[in-house]
C-alpha cells in the first residue's frame, strides 16, 4: 500500500520534470547557418562530407554563446542570398563582405573579420606591380559575385577579368596556366600558395581594399527586419571577443588576429 503510493505520488514529479525539460527544448532558439563549403580556410566541405573551416567554427561558437541549436546548409554561392530570402536558411556565415549593394538586399551584424585582399601570379611573371598599369593586358581570375571580382572589373580596367563560379576553379586555372594573376582574400591565397598546387605561384602584393566596395568587412547577412536575431548575433561576437573563444578559433587557422583594425 505505501509503495504503490510513494509510486503515485511520484508520477506527478516526474511528469512535471518531463513537462520542465520538454519546454526547456521548445524554447531552444533553433537556427539554420548557410555557407558555401568551397573557401578554404574559412569554410570547406571535406570530402567525407563534413563543414570544417573559421567561418564554421565561429558559427558553431555564436550558436553555443546564444544557446541555439544550429543546423549547417550548404549553398552555391551565386544563389546563396536568394537562399536566404526564400528561407532555405536563417544567417549567412561565409564570408560575405558588408557592402551597400548586399545591404538593399539583406542586413547584416557588425564584422567578424576583416583581411586584405591580394594579388597572386606565376613564379616566373614579369609582372613588377598591383597598379592598373602593372596588370595592363593581362587576364586576372576571380570569384564571381564578390568584392573581389567587383574591384577587379572597376579598377583593373584595361585588363581581362575572368570570373569563376568557386575558387577552387580559378585555382585550377592558374595551376594550368591559362591566367596572369588571381584576386582574393590574403588568406584564401595564403592557403592555396601553401598547398602543392600552389608552388605555382607567389603573392605580387596586397591590395588597399576600397570601402565602397569592400564595406567595413565580414559580416553574418540576415533577412531584413529580423532585427532580434541581428542583435543576438552581434552580443553573441561580442562575447566570445571578450571570453577568449574567438583568439582559441582565430590561433588555430591564423598566426594574426584576423578581426581587424
Amino acid at each position: 500500500m505505501r509503495i504503490t503510493r510513494r509510486i503515485a505520488l511520484a508520477l506527478p514529479a516526474a511528469a512535471l520534470a518531463l513537462a520542465v525539460g520538454s519546454a526547456h527544448a521548445q524554447d531552444m532558439m533553433k537556427l539554420k547557418i548557410g555557407t558555401e563549403g568551397a573557401y578554404p580556410p574559412f569554410n570547406n566541405l571535406t570530402a567525407g562530407g563534413s563543414l570544417e573551416g573559421f567561418d564554421v567554427d565561429i558559427a558553431k561558437a555564436l550558436c553555443e554563446e546564444m544557446k541555439a541549436e544550429c543546423e549547417f546548409v550548404t549553398q552555391d554561392w551565386d544563389g546563396i542570398i536568394p537562399a536566404l530570402q526564400a528561407g532555405k536558411f536563417d544567417a549567412i556565415v561565409a564570408s560575405m563582405s558588408i557592402t551597400e549593394d548586399r545591404k538593399k538586399q539583406v542586413d547584416f551584424t557588425n564584422k567578424y573579420y576583416n583581411t586584405p585582399p591580394a594579388l597572386v601570379v606565376p613564379n616566373e611573371s614579369d609582372i613588377a606591380g598591383t597598379s592598373p598599369e602593372d596588370l595592363a593586358g593581362k587576364v586576372i581570375g576571380a570569384q564571381g559575385s564578390t568584392t573581389h571580382a567587383n574591384f577587379a572589373e572597376t579598377t583593373f580596367t584595361d585588363s581581362d577579368v575572368k570570373v569563376y563560379p568557386t575558387a577552387e576553379e580559378y585555382k585550377l586555372d592558374m595551376v594550368n596556366g591559362r591566367l596572369d594573376a588571381v584576386i582574393d582574400d590574403i588568406i584564401v591565397l595564403q592557403e592555396f600558395l601553401d598547398s602543392e598546387d600552389g608552388a605555382c605561384c607567389k603573392v605580387l602584393g596586397t591590395l588597399t581594399p576600397r570601402e565602397d566596395i569592400y564595406g567595413p568587412g565580414i559580416g553574418i547577412a540576415v533577412r531584413q527586419g529580423e532585427d532580434e536575431l541581428r542583435e543576438k548575433l552581434n552580443a553573441a561576437i561580442t562575447a566570445i571577443r571578450e571570453n577568449g573563444k574567438y583568439k582559441e578559433i582565430n590561433d588555430k587557422y591564423f598566426s594574426f588576429d584576423v578581426y581587424g583594425d
